[in-house]
């Protein structure tokens, strides 16, 4: 992934800044020895710093489908990391490197990422732009003097190049097959005692116990049927429902009222009614 971008930095810049002059693109530590030792004109990007970006960090799982649309497994989303890189430029002349300095900011302030038809590799499987900003202020805990120090060299002009780089190199989690049409199956039954754990096959495994499932539990069966041949005691249900009559049977003077008792109004204990 580094080399990939070290491979576009350097095709970009001998196409955009050198344009086929006789400058080298280099990637060494600028040491002082190093520096003494130079002596062809050069342009050095030293990466210096590599520290994840935080502020791109996602959360949850990316799906991976085959060529179907079906999900086949889930993996976490890429992370970005930046690359620190010291842009040197190396000639006899101070005029000179700063001139090739100025070249060298200007083309790259014209690209906010990495040109995508120079991305080769995995940088160009994963389709996702690379970032990349030039000359900014460098961090609180970091300062370029610091870096000169620790390369034990002269400080010398530079330009601050960070590239946030997707790395998508995460375990993936295989998901279970996809739900047929055969829906969902649901008996109940007499539990024998003293069963033995439901065991059930699983993919690539051996027979190992159901999740969720209790001793004496009855496995999943072909048919509605046991093993032994005798069928299964289910559960069934009947609902029955009693209803009054209608409304108007009982206005009409059906001689029964709302459950089928004769209708009294009192006038046989009362004696009304009786003959005269």
């Amino acid at each position: 992934m580094i080399h990939e971008v070290d491979d576009v930095l350097r095709s970009l810049i001998r196409a955009e800044v050198l344009e086929g002059g006789q400058i080298a693109v280099v990637f060494d530590a600028p040491t002082r020895e190093w520096a003494a030792k130079a002596n062809a004109p050069m342009v050095n990007l030293y990466l210096y710093d590599i520290r994840e970006d935080m502020r791109r960090r996602e959360r949850g799982l990316h799906n991976d489908y085959d060529e179907r649309g079906t999900i086949i497994a889930r993996r976490r989303p890429p992370r970005f990391f930046k690359l620190s890189y010291l842009i040197t430029a190396w000639t006899k002349r101070p005029e000179d490197e700063h001139r090739l300095l100025a070249s060298l900011l200007g083309c790259l302030l014209c690209h906010e990422a990495l040109p995508p038809e120079r991305l080769t590799g995995t940088l160009a499987d994963i389709g996702a732009p690379v970032p990349m900003s030039i000359a900014l202020p460098p961090p609180e805990d970091r300062s370029f003097a610091d870096v000169w120090s620790a390369l034990g060299g002269e400080l010398k002009p530079s330009l601050d190049l960070v590239v946030s780089v997707p790395v998508t190199a995460s375990p993936s989690y295989v998901v279970g097959p996809p739900v047929g049409d055969e829906g969902v199956q649901a008996r109940f039954g007499d539990v024998p005692e003293k069963a033995e754990p439901v065991m059930e096959t699983m993919p690539g495994r051996g027979a190992l116990p159901v999740y969720g499932g209790r001793p004496g539990r009855p496995g999943r069966q072909d048919g509605r049927r046991d093993p032994g041949g005798e069928r299964r005691r289910g559960l069934s249900l009947r609902i029955t429902e009693n209803r009054r009559p209608p409304a108007t049977d009982r206005a009409a003077g059906t001689g029964t009222g709302g459950r089928g008792d004769p209708v009294d109004d009192g006038r046989q204990d009362r004696g009304e009614g009786g003959a005269r």
